[in-house]
């Protein structure tokens, strides 16, 4: 199966990745992840990003489809994947179809995890992260046995400078707004689902399992 993951920052799509890969057996593809090994693989399409990355530019669309398109043919994503970050504009989504309409694959469903702007603002603002091993904790849904400690490894825990109010505010908007198009493109397709992030972890991936078994 061919399935896009959606949902801003905080929505709790990475606990969710998890199971899927675990039931499903299909890769968890990030945009970041294929970035990462493209540019350690040094494939051209890799240093070719890598080049625009080092200059603080944006990396064309056509370079970013290109390494989406090698990911996408590796062994282990030949049955299906988790596409996560990808696409994150219109032009963007529409190169992806026609890439796969090239390779004879199409997307099968695209689930978006839904969490209302001031409870993703709750969820980002209260994360703290271990400065020795890097293990998080949420100081509201995930709290250290003792304040300020890891669990772990009794290292200190801090917040990252990009986690607080103002700069969290600025990105879901700008989140926001550049998902807008994206999913009214794919509810046109009628692949978008929709599921409430705001519920239990289990409830959410109770309805997303059901989805995605009825794509198999």
């Amino acid at each position: 199966m061919q399935v896009i993951f959606m949902g801003l920052p905080g929505a709790g799509k990475g606990t969710q990745a998890e199971r899927i890969v675990a039931e499903f057996g299909i890769p968890h593809i990030s945009t970041g992840d294929m970035f990462r090994a493209a540019i350690a693989e040094s494939t051209p399409l890799g240093l070719e990003a890598k080049s625009f990355m080092d200059q603080g530019l944006l990396v064309p669309d056509e370079v970013t489809i290109g390494i989406v398109r090698d990911r996408l043919q590796k062994p282990d994503a030949v049955k299906g994947f988790l596409l996560d970050g990808f696409p994150r504009t219109l032009a963007q989504a529409e190169a992806l179809d026609a890439m796969l309409n090239d390779l004879g694959r199409k997307i099968d469903v695209v689930i978006n995890l839904h969490v209302k702007r001031e409870n993703l603002l709750a969820r980002l603002t209260g994360r703290r992260i271990c400065k020795s091993c890097g293990a998080t904790y949420h100081v509201v849904f995930n709290p250290p046995a003792t304040e300020g400690k890891c669990d772990k490894c009794g290292g200190e825990l801090f917040q990252r400078s990009d986690d607080t109010e103002d700069v969290v505010a600025t990105r879901l908007d700008v989140n926001i707004k550049q998902s807008e198009p994206i999913l009214s493109y794919y509810d046109g397709k009628e692949l978008l689902r929709t599921i409430d992030g705001e519920q239990s972890i289990d409830e959410v991936y109770s309805q997303i399992s059901s989805i995605l078994r009825g794509v198999e």
